[in-house]
C-alpha cells in the first residue's frame, strides 16, 4: 500500500503491513498508534485527502479506516474541525501515556507590564511587507546570512536611529540582533574580552538584563535609581553601566540632562562604556521623545534598541549600535535573524508604516493612560500616581504599611494579575515595598474600570 512517495514520518507510524483489506489494515495500525501513545490524547490526524497522498492509497481507504475508529470511540470528528484522538487511556500504567496538559488560565485582566498592544498588530501592512520582500529576494539574499545583519536592514535601521532617536549611525556600527537581551549579551561579551569584570545595572531593574550580563561570565553591581535616574556617584570601581535613560523601567525615571553628561564624564575618566537599553523610548506623551544619549559620545555609548514594545516581541528582531571598539572586541555569532524578516523591518520601515505605527500607538495609549489614571483616582483615591507622561506603565503607591505581595497574590486568585515593584529587586527588602507597577500597554480600554474596580476590591480584603 505505501509506495517511493509515503512521507516517512507516517510511514514509519502507521507501518499499514499484514492481512486483510487496506482500510482495515490502516485502522489496526493507526489504533495501535493511539493506544501506545505515539498519537496522544487530543492530537490531530492528517486530512483524509492528505494522508492517502502520503500513503499512496484511495481516499476512499483512510475515510474508511478513520469512521471505523470514530466508532469505536478512538477518534472524534466535528464539522469544520481536525479529526482529533479521543480515546483516554484511563487504565494504562501512569505516566505511559503522555495526557494533554492543562493550560494555564488566562488572567480576566491584566495590569502586568512589558507588552505593547498586541491587538493593534499591523496584521496586513507586515503580510505585505513579508510578501513583497519574499517576491523580490535575490538569489544571494538565500545564502548564509551576514552575522551583522542583512546590509539592507541595518542601512535602514541607521537612518531610523539618526533621525528619530538623534543617534550617530551608519550601517557599519549597527548590528541587528534578536533584540535587547542578545544585543546585552554581545556586549557584555566584548566588554569581558577587553578586561572588564562587573556591570553595574540599575536597581530596580529589568532582571534580564542581570542574567545577560552574568551569563556572559561578569559580575553585576546594583545601583540606585532615584528621580533623575542613575546615581552616577555609585559606580565607583566599575567601568561599564547599563541605563534607561529615555524612560528607566521599572521606576519611570528620565535621565536628567546633568547625569547624561555626568555619565559621560565618568565613562571617559574610567576608560569605561555606557549601555543605554532604549525602552519604550518612542513612547512620550507631553513633549517629543527625548533623543538617544549615544549622541554625546558614540565612542563610549552603545544604544540597544528593538520592535518588541511597539510592534511586538514575537518578531525576535532589535539592533546594536555599538563603539568601535566594542565591536572589533565581540565574539561572532551563528547568525543574526532571519534574513527574511530583517528584510520585512526594512521594507515596514521604509514605506512609512512604522512611523505611521508609532503615531497611531502614541495616542492610543496617552488616552489609555490617562483614562487609567483618571479611574484610578476615582476608585482608589487614597493611592498616588508615579512615573513620566511616557512608556507603557506606571508606579502606583499604596498606602504605607500595605503588603503589595500579598496585594498580588490575592489579586491572582480573582482574576487579575499584578507585579508589584520588589519584583524588579535583585535584592529583596525585609519589608515589602507598597508600590505595584501597573502595565496598560495590553490592556483593552474597556477594561480598565473593571480592573480598577477588581483592584480596588483586592486592597478591601488584602
Amino acid at each position: 500500500m505505501v509506495d517511493s512517495q509515503t512521507n516517512l514520518a507516517w510511514a514509519t507510524l502507521l507501518d499499514p503491513t499484514g492481512a486483510g483489506p487496506a482500510h482495515q489494515r490502516l485502522a489496526r495500525a493507526l489504533r495501535a498508534a493511539i493506544r501506545s501513545g505515539r498519537l496522544p490524547t487530543g492530537s490531530a490526524v492528517p486530512p483524509s485527502r492528505a494522508l492517502a497522498e502520503d500513503l499512496g492509497c484511495s481516499r476512499w481507504v483512510v475515510t474508511e479506516a478513520y469512521g471505523q475508529l470514530v466508532t469505536e470511540g478512538y477518534l472524534a470528528a466535528r464539522v469544520g474541525s481536525a479529526t482529533r484522538v479521543a480515546w483516554t487511556p484511563d487504565d494504562a500504567p501512569r505516566g505511559r501515556v503522555p495526557r494533554p496538559r492543562t493550560a494555564t488560565a488566562s488572567p480576566r485582566y491584566d495590569l502586568a507590564p512589558g507588552l505593547p498592544d498586541l491587538r493593534a498588530f499591523p496584521r496586513r501592512r507586515w503580510a505585505d511587507a513579508v510578501a513583497a520582500v519574499t517576491g523580490a529576494i535575490s538569489v544571494d539574499d538565500l545564502g548564509p546570512p551576514d552575522p551583522r545583519g542583512h546590509p539592507t536592514a541595518r542601512r535602514t535601521i541607521a537612518e531610523y536611529l539618526q533621525r528619530s532617536r538623534g543617534a550617530v549611525a551608519t550601517a557599519d556600527t549597527v548590528t541587528v540582533c534578536a533584540g535587547i537581551t542578545d544585543g546585552l549579551t554581545r556586549v557584555a561579551r566584548a566588554l569581558r574580552r577587553l578586561g572588564v569584570d562587573t556591570v553595574a545595572v540599575e536597581e530596580p531593574g529589568w532582571s534580564r538584563l542581570r542574567a545577560a550580563v552574568t551569563g556572559a561570565g561578569l559580575a553585576v553591581r546594583a545601583v540606585p535609581v532615584d528621580g533623575d535616574g542613575v546615581r552616577v556617584d555609585a559606580l565607583d570601581g566599575v567601568r561599564a553601566v547599563v541605563v534607561g535613560a529615555a524612560h528607566q523601567f521599572p521606576s519611570g525615571a528620565v535621565l536628567s540632562p546633568a547625569r547624561r553628561a555626568a555619565l559621560v564624564r565618568w565613562a571617559r575618566s574610567v576608560d569605561g562604556f555606557v549601555v543605554e537599553d532604549d525602552y519604550d523610548a518612542e513612547f512620550r506623551y507631553d513633549r517629543r521623545p527625548i533623543a538617544a544619549m549615544q549622541g554625546l559620545d558614540p565612542g563610549r555609548v552603545a544604544l540597544l534598541g528593538s520592535v518588541s514594545k511597539t510592534l511586538s516581541p514575537a518578531l525576535g528582531l532589535g539592533w546594536l549600535l555599538a563603539p568601535g571598539v566594542l565591536s572589533a572586541a565581540a565574539d561572532p555569532v551563528p547568525a543574526a535573524p532571519p534574513v527574511l524578516d530583517q528584510l520585512a523591518l526594512a521594507t515596514f520601515v521604509n514605506r512609512g508604516w512604522y512611523d505611521a505605527h508609532l503615531r497611531a500607538a502614541r495616542r492610543r495609549f496617552r488616552l489609555r493612560r490617562d483614562r487609567l489614571l483618571a479611574a484610578l483616582a476615582e476608585i482608589i483615591p487614597e493611592a498616588t500616581v508615579e512615573g513620566t507622561a511616557a512608556g507603557l506603565h506606571v508606579l502606583l503607591h499604596l498606602p504605607d504599611g500595605t503588603d503589595a505581595r500579598a496585594v498580588v497574590r490575592a489579586a491572582a486568585a480573582h482574576g487579575l494579575r499584578l507585579v508589584d515593584l520588589d519584583t524588579y529587586r535583585a535584592e529583596k527588602p525585609a519589608a515589602p515595598t507598597p508600590v505595584l507597577v501597573l502595565g496598560y500597554g495590553n490592556l483593552a480600554d474597556g477594561e480598565i474600570a473593571p480592573a480598577v474596580a477588581q483592584l480596588r476590591a483586592t486592597l478591601d480584603r488584602v
